[in-house]
């Protein structure tokens, strides 16, 4: 392997691995090829663009085809590479977290205006991360807001150590707490903002999701039950006992669910307070107060 793969450059293995990417059907084959490069090659986004010349090792280069072995069976690039870029801070993935995406994004955005301001109010801010998975709304909140603190749950105790090692990589562990909790089961104590990315797919609907996400994404975090609003059920029945006199709910939520979800968050008693659409327009995040 090592004399075959001698003489690659930087930019003949990029292509090398867009092409293949593309007949493999991966629509975003040229990004996952500089991604796969820039990983195994340790090469900056720039080196691809200005320094396609550069060699590339042999091993540099055996590894990047190994990942895009990986790749071409259905293994999503992040999951190869075991962590993911979200809201500036580089998450370690396990198998019992959910991969964060960039949608997710939208539900810190609307909620940071929130922390703060219970952090000017208060002193401190209070969250609560109701399935934190690898912890990163609580993180990304943390990370913006030094007056913030969080207690993160998850039934997933893989999911919960990952979180715990992200926040400790961080220098976050004194202000982050992760429980094993089912909801509010083991939740003590009102928060100044609660926040949750809760599995919102119907359940009959899984089947038919992308293979990078059903096949590697666990399934507790993806089925939200019949009719994908079980979670936001239980978020809305529990705030009542741990939600702060002045404090706010702020849930991220599936294409379509909007009106069904309010009407379900104010059944409970609580009133949209703000809504935040993604970066493709779609409404993504909606945000609660007593």
């Amino acid at each position: 392997m090592a004399e075959t793969l001698a003489g690659w450059t930087l930019g003949r293995l990029v292509r090398h691995l867009r092409d293949a990417l593309e007949r493999g059907g991966k629509p975003d084959a040229g990004l996952e090829a500089r991604l796969i490069v820039e990983q195994a090659t340790e090469a900056s986004r720039t080196d691809l663009v200005v320094d396609t010349g550069r060699a590339v090792t042999a091993a540099d280069a055996e590894q990047a085809l190994s990942m895009l072995a990986r790749r071409l069976a259905g293994e999503p690039v992040h999951r190869i590479f075991g962590a993911r870029e979200f809201h500036g801070l580089r998450l370690a993935l396990s198998p019992g977290t959910l991969e964060p995406r960039p949608d997710t994004e939208t539900l810190v955005d609307l909620a940071l205006p929130f922390v703060r301001a219970a952090a000017d109010r208060h002193g401190k801010c209070l969250i609560l991360d109701l399935g934190t998975g690898t912890g990163a709304v609580a993180l990304a909140l943390l990370a913006q807001e030094p007056r913030a603190v969080a207690t993160a749950t998850d039934i997933s105790p893989d999911a919960l150590a990952t979180a715990a090692a992200n926040a400790d990589m961080f220098g976050m562990a004194s202000r982050f707490r992760a429980v094993r909790s089912d909801w509010f089961d083991t939740v003590d104590g009102r928060f100044d903002v609660i926040v949750s990315n809760p599995p919102y797919i119907a359940t009959k609907e899984i089947a038919s999701l992308a293979r990078e996400v059903r096949d590697h994404d666990p399934l507790a975090a993806l089925d939200g039950g019949a009719d994908g609003l079980d979670a936001y059920r239980a978020i809305a029945a529990g705030c009542s006992g741990h939600l702060a006199g002045d404090g706010v709910v702020a849930v991220e939520i599936g294409i379509g669910q909007a009106e069904a979800v309010e009407a379900i968050f104010a059944g409970c008693g609580l009133r949209i307070e703000a809504r935040a659409d993604d970066l493709g327009g779609v409404l993504r995040a909606l945000a609660f107060r007593s």
